[in-house]
């Protein structure tokens, strides 16, 4: 076990798709980082690098694997079979928590790891090391009700959860979406989940907003519309409508800024960006920040995955969220439980034209806060909820 001043925790991020996973894990572990803290992050995300870690936060970067289906993964990059990738992240993860000698891991999202590839850790830390308390941290919907239930049936997720897990925070707010009763929850499972409320993001500070309004050459009473697809794997259809929408018009009454996403296929992020350089909209494949470029628009587009949820509603924001249904409904499930809440509007993804884009958008720029009424009442607890529980853990006063 390391030092006894020191309190060591580490991080678990599969990260094989999109962005919010290891987004998600950058703000938690920036938020609990403090004097006798330090957070070591694993994780798969081959954008890592491109963060800039606080001090007293670092990572270990396994090689990374991409989703193909729900089931199936591939290595990223490195050209070998996915088995001898994945016995490759296995012992790189369960080497560091032997070395780290962990007090606090949380894993994010899946409960199992990749491909089971965190089960050998869990083992280890029950048998070898029992102090260290172990945390599944979840976002609060994960897909519909059915799906999951029947998922988690079939690779013996409840009884992991059970054996495994002295802890489960679901970064959500229950009175929203309730995943105990949604499903199925055993009562002794039911026990440990721990609801945070939703994690907050950094908010740009008033020297940043102005050097990016500068940087985008957007004057003071310009509007502007920022369109994200997040990670950007599935958003060609998004951008392509909005592009469409604004070839449509004579002289659209606002800017707009495209951010397509790192994992767009290189065709269509290339064709983006040549149909909107013509439109004399600005385009991004990756920006690093986010929340600034978030801070300056009037109206947000995205497709609604958490942590742009979180980020635009830290912001303030007013927004339309065109959530995908495939591989899971966990977008479409969010955006219609936010919109009945009046913090976002919502458009579904059989209904996505120029058309439907042109008149939700055109509503929200006339009239931003229209649909979200809610923004302003919206409460954020997460990482408070979260540095309470971490100072229970090292017998602390909240």
């Amino acid at each position: 076990m390391a030092s006894s001043t020191t309190f060591n925790i580490l991080m678990y991020s599969h990260d094989t798709y999109g962005l919010g996973h290891i987004r998600r894990t950058m703000a938690i572990a920036s938020h609990l980082r403090r004097t006798g803290v330090n957070v070591l992050i694993l994780t798969g995300s081959p954008l890592v690098g491109r963060f800039d870690f606080p001090e007293g936060v670092d990572f270990v970067r396994i090689p990374g694997m991409i989703k193909k289906t729900n089931d199936e993964y591939l290595p990223l990059s490195v050209r070998m079979s996915a088995a001898q990738a994945l016995n490759i992240r296995r012992n790189i993860i369960v080497a560091t928590a032997k070395a780290f000698q962990p007090h606090l891991f949380i894993v994010d999202k899946a409960p199992l790891g990749l491909k089971k590839e965190v089960l050998p850790t869990l083992k280890w830390l029950k048998r070898r090391l029992p102090q260290c308390r172990t945390i599944l941290g979840l976002r609060d919907i994960m897909d519909d009700a059915e799906s999951t239930r029947k998922d988690w049936r079939d690779k013996g997720i409840y009884e992991v959860l059970d054996r495994f897990y002295s802890e489960i925070w679901v970064y959500g707010n229950r009175d929203y979406y309730d995943p105990i009763e949604e499903y199925e929850i055993p009562e002794a499972v039911g026990a440990k989940m721990f609801f945070t409320g939703y994690i907050p993001r950094a908010l740009p500070k008033r020297g940043k907003m102005l050097e990016m309004r500068q940087e985008e050459h957007l004057h003071q009473k310009e509007r502007m519309v920022l369109v994200t697809t997040g990670g950007g794997g599935d958003g060609y259809p998004l951008m392509d409508a909005y592009l469409t929408m604004l070839e449509n018009m004579e002289s659209p009454p606002f800017r707009s800024i495209l951010v397509s996403g790192p994992f767009m296929p290189k065709p269509m992020r290339e064709e983006v960006h040549r149909r909107a350089k013509k439109l004399k909209a600005h385009f991004y494949h990756f920006h690093r920040r986010m929340e600034a470029l978030m801070g300056l628009a009037d109206v947000v587009v995205s497709m609604g995955g958490y942590n742009t949820t979180c980020e635009i509603l830290s912001l303030r924001k007013p927004s339309l969220v065109v959530p995908r249904e495939e591989p899971r409904l966990e977008q479409r499930i969010r955006a219609e439980v936010f919109k009945s809440h009046g913090l976002i509007d919502f458009l579904p993804w059989a209904e996505l034209t120029p058309e439907s884009l042109g008149e939700k958008v055109g509503a929200l720029i006339a009239n931003p806060h229209s649909c979200c009424r809610g923004i302003e009442g919206f409460k954020f607890t997460g990482l408070e909820a979260i540095s309470s529980r971490l100072a229970e853990f090292r017998g602390q006063h909240p």
